[in-house]
């Protein structure tokens, strides 16, 4: 088991997801773009498990500040991707995500990235801080706790 596998064994957050024929683009693999997408499932399933971290009755929204894949393997239909979503930083006003995507068919990870989550109010335009609850979330997935004042 290499660092990438380990590093996924311990993401308690992951989606399984079929790779489609269409995703496959004239070089006959997945297309570079399609990682992102799954990246995007990914993380749109921890925030979700995160579970109910409102702040003054009202939800914050998010906004993804950066991305970024490093491509270890092609990947080609058929085959399932478990991408993984793990915490692996939490400052005062994001969070950042390692994933992972683990190819059923070889068993290998085949990518790996990560992403930069913002909190964010679109009713003010402006960023804002993570609140306690979904620090407490965070860490209680993950085992993740906060920089101090951190941010960026």
């Amino acid at each position: 088991m290499d660092a990438h596998q380990a590093d996924a064994a311990l993401a308690r957050v992951w989606v399984d997801i079929p790779v489609a024929w269409g995703e496959m683009d004239a070089l006959g693999h997945v297309n570079n773009v399609v990682f992102f997408r799954y990246m995007e499932t990914a993380r749109i399933e921890y925030i979700r498990r995160l579970g109910d971290w409102a702040r003054d009755g009202r939800p914050p929204g998010f906004i993804l500040q950066s991305a970024s894949i490093r491509f270890r393997r092609p990947v080609v239909f058929p085959d399932t991707l478990r991408v993984t979503a793990r915490a692996v930083e939490v400052a005062a006003d994001r969070f950042t995500l390692s994933h992972a995507m683990v190819s059923s068919a070889s068993g290998e990870v085949v990518a790996i990235g990560q992403g930069v989550v913002v909190s964010y109010d679109y009713a003010l335009g402006t960023k804002v801080p993570l609140s306690d609850t979904l620090r407490r979330a965070i860490n209680a997935t993950d085992g993740v706790t906060s920089r101090a004042g951190a941010s960026g």
